[in-house]
């Protein structure tokens, strides 16, 4: 697969599940912490499903954008993306992440938010990089 890379990123992670992590520019830091749900204390800090969740759902609203200039369908200016992200054991091994995107698009017809978020869905980066790894969710609010 080839990518004409137009913007490159840098963030370090140190003590794990338990640590930090931030950008190499220094405009994003944030301390981590283990749910409880995986055996950790459950403190204070993100994780790296709320974090993957976040982008995710920004992501993919810039694809509903790009999507609705293509099928010139306006996007409103209060879309809402929510990216409900799992994690748990996989049956053939290791662990896995799961992802529901839940996309309410406000005023635009329900056909036309349902082509809006198909077509999203085949240009968001984040999409294109879980296809056929990640169960993958998507439904209109």
């Amino acid at each position: 697969m080839s990518v004409d890379v137009k913007y490159r990123t840098t963030a370090s992670a140190t003590g794990g599940r338990e640590g930090t992590a931030s950008s190499d520019d220094g405009r994003f830091e944030a301390r981590l912490s283990t749910p409880k749900e995986l055996g950790g204390a459950g403190g204070q800090g993100t994780n790296p499903e709320q974090l993957f969740a976040a982008g995710y759902s920004a992501c993919f609203i810039g694809a509903l954008k790009v999507a609705g200039q293509q099928l010139k369908v306006k996007v409103p200016d209060d879309v809402r993306v929510t990216a409900n992200v799992g994690i748990g054991p996989r049956a053939a091994g290791g662990f896995g992440i799961t992802a529901d995107l839940i996309v309410d698009l406000p005023g635009v017809a329900r056909d036309q938010a349902q082509q809006l978020v198909d077509a999203a869905h085949q240009i968001c980066p984040y999409s294109n990089a879980t296809r056929n790894n990640v169960d993958v969710g998507l439904s209109l609010a």
